[in-house]
């Protein structure tokens, strides 16, 4: 074996290896084996209508792009159905916006499709969460989702310990953070395997998502268009690289390389010309960001945007 196929198994090693690094900046101490005999159950994307729906854009949902297993459309769709309330996130389609994004990432290739599996770790864990608050005996005694979002303490803190209770724990953002904190699951000096960590890593990892796409739908008023891995690295740096260690950030550069030329965004989306991918991705990034703020008003409210 020659020093160049040396050096590009030793990459790839390194990149198996840190690749559950990604989001928190640290290995996960044992989150994988408590999720290894849970099976995800894959069910049918369900497309809900938002609270907030006023058809200022029209009709929601774009067209579907033939021989794509990533649909921007889904990911749209899922992603204004999140909002709910004045400031709340329904979780599930939260979750499936997410299985969207995991989509698009493995469809830049197997570099890039390793940060998706850490992603999708962090989804099953908070699924899991779920499943088990609906099998419990105190199932029934969820929060009033409507109570959380329509009561505010003293504190300022939307969480209403009051609420009648009939709700799912695990509804949205907010019933999750409610329900957490009553049971005792967060814990603000060590790690736990809570929703609510595991919720602050997603929302890192959506902040560099969003960054990114909001890059590369830009459209310089002279000069060249730059390359998605150059804008993807960018956005990367002044994001998640906050959170990794200097070997995480290091496999990160690595990956970005690999990243696909701005055509094949052209053929993900099924657009044209620069153009039409700005007027989609904008689309996106808007969602996306009601979808953020939304999150980050909820975990700043309770001091949770430095969960160990």
């Amino acid at each position: 074996m020659g020093v160049k196929s040396k050096a590009a198994a030793a990459i790839v090693v390194l990149l198996l290896f840190l690749g559950s690094l990604w989001i928190q900046g640290g290995l996960d101490f044992h989150l994988e084996s408590c999720l290894k005999g849970y099976n995800q159950v894959n069910t049918i994307h369900q497309l809900y209508n938002s609270s907030d729906g006023d058809g200022a854009e029209g009709p929601r949902i774009m067209a579907e792009c033939p021989g794509q297993t990533f649909q921007v459309s889904l990911l749209l769709s899922h992603l204004l159905a999140g909002p709910a309330y004045t400031s709340d996130v329904l979780m599930q389609p939260y979750l499936s916006s997410w299985d969207e994004l995991v989509r698009f990432m493995e469809a830049l290739g197997p570099m890039v499709g390793l940060i998706s599996k850490e992603i999708e770790s962090k989804t099953s864990i908070i699924r899991h969460l779920a499943l088990l608050s609906k099998e419990s005996p105190e199932a029934e005694l969820g929060p009033d989702i409507h109570s959380i979002n329509s009561v505010r303490t003293e504190t300022g803190t939307e969480n209403n310990p009051e609420a009648s209770r009939h709700t799912g724990a695990y509804h949205s953002v907010r019933s999750m953070i409610w329900e957490e904190l009553n049971t005792g699951l967060v814990d603000f000096n060590h790690q736990t395997d809570s929703g609510c960590r595991t919720l602050l890593r997603l929302h890192r990892a959506l902040l560099w998502l969003k960054l990114f796409l909001q890059k590369l739908a830009e459209t310089p008023v002279a000069g060249r268009l730059r390359s998605p891995s150059e804008l993807c690295r960018e956005a990367y740096q002044s994001t998640l690289a906050n959170h990794h260690t200097w070997f995480v950030r290091r496999a990160a550069e690595l990956a970005f390389i690999a990243m696909p030329e701005r055509g094949f965004f052209f053929k993900l989306v099924c657009v044209r010309s620069q153009e039409e991918l700005k007027a989609v991705l904008n689309r996106v990034v808007q969602a996306i960001g009601e979808v953020y703020d939304r999150t980050q008003k909820a975990l700043e409210e309770n001091n949770m945007l430095d969960l160990p």
